[in-house]
Order: structure tokens, then C-alpha cells, then sequence
């Protein structure tokens, strides 16, 4: 992507050159840059011109693009119009000190389970942050500020925000946007620059986005985690994980409906009320949410657990899955989804793993260690509550890439790399073996580390029963809900045929 941006910068300082980008259908790194080397040249008053190549041998509609584009060449030639000096990039707007006091951070949904009580915990800070409710109609305003090539998760997230700014309930002037950011390959790392180009072309870029990294890839002075934002932080994380393992265990068991959601509802709101007034640590309450929890009365039936893997935000939010969780369950199995918390311990992991196999540094090795060390030691009393009970405890993140490196190379660390696999290992181990693998449509990491590896995973475990479910917002809802019935029916006929 470097090349194409320093390419189109050469191009847009001469008169006698002229651009094509040439990209491959559903190719992810293409659809950041078509955004970026658009922009680039439309400043220099130069014409961008994309063309898309696949596999379909007709290139009519290419030519027709080359011609249309000789023909605008020649028209500016005859009316002797030149390319104008770029102004200069615009900065990003720094979110400062004074903004935290004054500002609303509004912050898209990414699970409903964790977010709920990570506002409030950061909030006791002097933040005012609000996460987005679901909205129905984010991906048709996202679709308006997004290319189409895009990866679903941004079309979602962007169109989240910009109906909120567009909504008239904020002051544009006193508001800023949070997202996280990796800062790895994933497309993922490129949501922010997505959000400031949206509101660019929505006249709103005075609004400052704050991203929202371990790393520290963009500094801001008015939003800092340090070690005492950072414990409660993670606290949330581990209730909203506890809750979200509970919930999903007893709700498709429970005798009274809706009792499940009741405890939850209850857990929910005393939790966000405590961290608005400071940290609640994991083992004040942890032994009490799984009692209560393990007290509701449940049928005794044997239904098949389905587990749910892949990209993040697809994969926790359940506007983004259409909902995949609630069909589960309706056609009469549970579902598994495995903790949010050992995303964030894969991505320091991934430092260990970059010192072992390529050419990372000891010292981030070093850290990467304390980093999980630190977050192990918050979520012991998580699982010595969990520990003997039907909830079943998560496992360490060594072993789980101890399992995957049977399968994958553990230097596939791009997105959710080689822990998509071991996620799904676990699961098989654990008694899921039935596994929705869900991806943004053309998701490049999902595609090596899920769809990739489903025929070595069914020749090491033949009981397992795995499905790949594409997600996009051109999608067929229809043919998604079809493939997670026709996976369910497989999953029955398993159970009657096991018994």
C-alpha cells in the first residue's frame, strides 16, 4: 500500500501522467487503498480511475473505463487544464485535556456484554463516554461513507456514528469518537483513518477521533490509560465475560423464561452502578454471579452446543451476526462464545511469538509476559469461581497456542490469526464441536485461519461439525440463516445418533 500512495503522489505532481489502480475482487488491503489513493489524486484535480480483476474473461467494461478516461485526458489537454499543487493534508484534530472535560465520547457498540460496564468504568475518570444503541439502518448510512469493498465491521461502525452525529442530539463542536485500533495488517487498523475520511465528506472534521490502542499509535493528552484506568478496565471485561458464559449456559435450559435474563439484567445494573463510582474488583462478586446463576432452575435436557468464532465484531455483536445467538437457541441448541478477554492476551502474546519465529525484540517479548501474567492474575477469581461447575474456565493462552500450532503456524498473527483455530480446537475439546466460523466476506485472515484450516480440524477431530458464514451488506440473511439450520440439523442428528 505504500507504493500505490507514494505512486499516486508522483503522479499528481506531473501534467503527462495519469493513474489506473488495477485490484483484485474482495482483495481487503485494496479496499483501504482505493480510499486513499482517491483522495490522494482528486486533490491535484486528477481523475482516479479503479479497475477491478477477477476471474470473468469479459473486459468490456474495462475498456470502456480506459476509454472514458483517455477522453476526459484529451478534453482537459484541448481546454490546456494542468493538475494544481495539493494543499497541504490536513493534521488530526488532537483530542486535548480540556476536551475531556467538556466533550461527549461517543463510542460505536462492539458487545453488548463488556461495553456496558466498560463505559461506566472509564466514565469514573472525567471521560462522558456513550456507546451507540444498535441501529437497524447502519449499514445503508455506512454504505453512503464507505466504499463497498470495505470490510462489513466498518460499514457497521461507521454507519453507527455518523447516525449519531447526524441524529441532532450532539453538539458537533463538543463531541469526539473513540475506536480501537491494532495496529497490525487487519483492516481493522484502518478504521480510524476511515472515520476521519467519513466525517471529512460530511463536514464535521473538526471532530476529533480518538483511537484506542495498547500500542499507542496515536497519542492524545486528554485520553490516557494508565495502570489505574486500566484495572478497572480490564475488570469489565472480566464481568462481562462471567456474564455473557453464564448467560448463554442456563438461558436455553431455564424452566421460567426469561428468569436467566432477570439475573442478568440484575448483575448488569449493580455492576455499572458500582464502576461508576470506582473499580469493582473480579473477586468481590464473581463467586456470587456464577451461585446465582447456578441456582436457576433448568430442564434436564441434552441440547448441542454450538460454538461461535471469528472476526471480533462479527463475531460479539449480534446486529453485526444477525442475531446468531437468538436463531441457536431457537432451534434448540446453546451457544458458546468464547471470552473476550483472551482476544487482547492472543494480541500480546503475538510478541512472544514474533521474538520465537521472525525478528521481534526481547523487550517487547519481556513485556508481552508481564502483560499476561497481569491479566491472568485479575481473572483468577473468575476462574476459581467457574472452576467445577457446568460454565466450564478458560484456558491459559499458552496452551491454547500450544494446541494450535498443530494445526497452524503461529506466525499467522494478521486480525484473529492462528487464535480463530485454537478458539475452535478448544471448543471441539470442550464439548462444542459444532462451530459457526463467521467472517466479513472477503476477510483475508478468517479465510487462512478459519476456512483454511476446517479440513485438517475435521480429519483431527472427525466429530466436529463446522460451517463458514460469510458477512456483508450484501449478503443474503436468508442463505446465512439456511447454512446455521442445515449445521444444526447435522449437530441433532450427532446427538441422537452419540446416544
Amino acid at each position: 500500500h505504500s507504493r500505490l500512495y507514494s505512486a499516486a503522489n508522483f503522479v499528481r505532481e506531473r501534467d503527462n501522467l495519469d493513474l489506473i489502480q488495477l485490484n483484485s475482487f474482495g482483495c481487503g488491503l485494496d479496499a483501504v487503498t482505493t480510499n486513499q489513493v482517491q483522495e490522494l489524486l482528486e486533490a491535484a484535480n486528477k481523475v482516479y480511475t479503479l479497475l477491478k480483476i477477477d476471474e470473468v474473461s469479459n473486459l468490456g467494461a474495462a475498456r470502456i473505463r480506459v476509454r472514458s478516461l483517455m477522453a476526459v485526458i484529451k478534453d482537459r489537454q484541448a481546454k490546456n487544464m494542468h493538475a494544481k499543487t495539493p494543499e497541504p493534508q490536513s493534521t488530526r484534530v488532537i483530542f486535548t485535556e480540556q476536551m475531556r472535560k467538556e466533550y461527549t465520547i461517543l463510542s460505536p457498540q462492539i458487545s453488548p456484554f463488556h461495553l456496558d460496564l466498560v463505559g461506566p468504568a472509564l466514565n469514573k475518570f472525567g471521560y462522558n463516554i456513550k456507546v451507540m444503541p444498535d441501529s437497524v439502518d447502519a449499514v445503508a448510512t455506512g454504505l453512503k461513507y464507505v466504499n463497498n469493498d470495505a470490510c462489513y465491521p466498518t460499514v457497521i461502525t461507521i454507519g453507527a456514528i455518523m447516525n449519531a452525529l447526524l441524529s441532532g442530539k450532539y453538539d458537533l463542536d463538543r463531541t469526539a469518537v473513540i475506536m480501537t485500533q491494532t495496529g497490525g495488517g487487519c483492516r481493522s487498523t484502518n478504521y480510524i483513518a476511515l472515520i476521519r475520511r467519513a466525517l471529512k465528506s460530511a463536514n464535521m472534521a473538526q471532530i476529533p477521533v480518538v483511537s484506542l490502542s495498547a500500542k499507542g499509535i496515536e497519542k492524545n493528552p486528554g485520553f490516557d490509560i494508565g495502570l489505574k484506568e486500566l484495572i478497572p478496565l480490564v475488570n469489565a471485561l472480566i464481568y462481562g465475560d462471567l456474564l455473557m458464559r453464564c448467560l448463554y449456559r442456563v438461558r436455553p435450559y431455564e424452566q421460567h423464561s426469561g428468569e436467566t435474563w432477570d439475573v442478568y439484567t440484575k448483575w448488569n445494573n449493580v455492576l455499572a452502578k458500582e464502576f461508576e463510582q470506582g473499580n469493582v474488583s473480579a473477586k468481590k462478586y464473581c463467586a456470587r454471579i456464577v451461585k446465582d446463576f447456578d441456582a436457576i432452575p433448568t430442564l434436564d435436557v441434552v441440547k448441542p452446543r454450538v460454538g461461535i468464532v471469528g472476526e471480533i465484531l462479527v463475531k460479539f455483536h449480534p446486529l453485526a451476526n444477525n442475531y446468531a445467538v437468538d436463531l441457536i437457541e431457537r432451534e434448540g441448541g446453546e451457544a458458546v462464545v468464547p471470552d473476550l478477554l483472551d482476544f487482547f492476551m492472543y494480541s500480546c502474546y503475538d510478541s512472544t511469538i514474533k521474538y520465537e519465529l521472525l525478528d521481534g525484540k526481547r523487550k517487547n517479548k519481556f513485556a508481552s509476559d508481564i502483560a499476561i501474567k497481569f491479566l491472568d492474575h485479575m481473572r483468577k477469581p473468575m476462574i476459581s469461581a467457574l472452576k467445577g461447575t457446568k460454565f466450564g474456565a478458560p484456558s491459559a493462552i499458552v496452551k491454547l497456542a500450544e494446541k494450535a500450532k498443530h494445526v497452524t503456524s503461529l506466525g499467522t498473527m494478521v486480525g484473529e490469526g492462528w487464535f480463530l483455530t485454537a478458539e475452535m480446537i478448544e471448543l471441539i475439546e470442550e464439548g462444542a464441536p459444532n462451530i459457526i466460523c463467521m467472517q466479513p466476506f472477503a476477510c483475508l485472515p478468517n479465510h487462512v485461519t478459519g476456512k483454511g484450516v476446517m479440513k485438517e480440524l475435521k480429519r483431527q477431530y472427525p466429530q466436529s461439525n463446522i460451517v463458514a458464514v460469510d458477512y456483508d451488506p450484501g449478503a443474503s440473511e436468508v442463505n446465512q440463516i439456511n447454512r446455521i439450520k442445515l449445521m444444526m440439523s447435522v449437530a441433532f442428528d450427532s446427538l441422537f445418533t452419540k446416544k
